[in-house]
């Protein structure tokens, strides 16, 4: 379980393919050296599990599943990455809950400037747009972000200074892809609706969900 706060941005050293899956090497020295084989770390949103340690030098293997369904296929050499370590018993709770399991691939569409903020537009799958709200949470590329705006076809993120300072977004521009992790509280809500044999039998309204004490 991680909480979206990237704790440092590292850089991938070398990346090839074993298997149906893919080695990969990331330069991490911040995180690196009180990292240890068998953790977890969520790289770019993708929650991998650390094989071997060599100082800063952390090496992951990325199965099938992860190659198939996020950005990874796009990493190089020097490609620079977010990286966050599992979340600890006691530590203060921020962002919201990011399991590391990556929902989707979506696409940059703007960077809009206001002021000392960045609005971030990025595509929204339609399968996906159901769990995605205004002001609801959503992992990108690894980020705990707030939803300011979304569409049937988009959403958008406001990015203040700090984060772009201390994570990959003032990288991006328009055409870059991102990995999307939706909220995983709306999954269930949105799973436990559609069980329910009332769901079933008629259409889910504002009243239906105040009914069942959703408002």
């Amino acid at each position: 379980m991680f909480t979206g706060l990237i704790e440092e941005v590292g850089q991938v050293t070398a990346i090839s393919p074993t298997g149906e899956g893919l080695s990969l090497v990331i330069d991490a020295p911040t995180i690196g050296a009180e990292c240890a084989a068998g953790d977890s770390v969520a790289v770019n949103g993708i929650c991998l599990t650390v094989e071997q340690t060599n100082g800063s030098l952390l090496r992951f293997y990325v199965g099938a599943e992860s190659v198939q369904r996020t950005t990874v296929n796009n990493w190089r050499r020097g490609t620079v990455v977010n990286l966050e370590r599992a979340l600890a018993a006691g530590q203060r709770m921020g962002g919201h809950f990011v399991q590391g399991h990556v929902d989707c691939v979506s696409k940059l569409i703007r960077r809009t400037p206001s002021a000392e903020t960045i609005y971030f537009t990025f595509s929204l799958p339609a399968l996906w747009q159901p769990f995605v709200v205004e002001k609801g949470s959503i992992a990108i590329d690894g980020i705990s972000l707030t939803v300011t705006s979304v569409t049937e076809e988009d959403l958008s993120v406001a990015i203040i200074p700090y984060t772009l300072e201390h994570t990959n977004l003032g990288r991006l521009s328009a055409g870059a892809q991102v990995n999307i992790e939706v909220d995983i509280l709306a999954k269930y809500v949105y799973n436990m609706l559609h069980q329910m044999p009332q769901a079933r039998a008629r259409t889910i309204t504002e009243e239906f969900l105040a009914e069942h004490g959703f408002y």
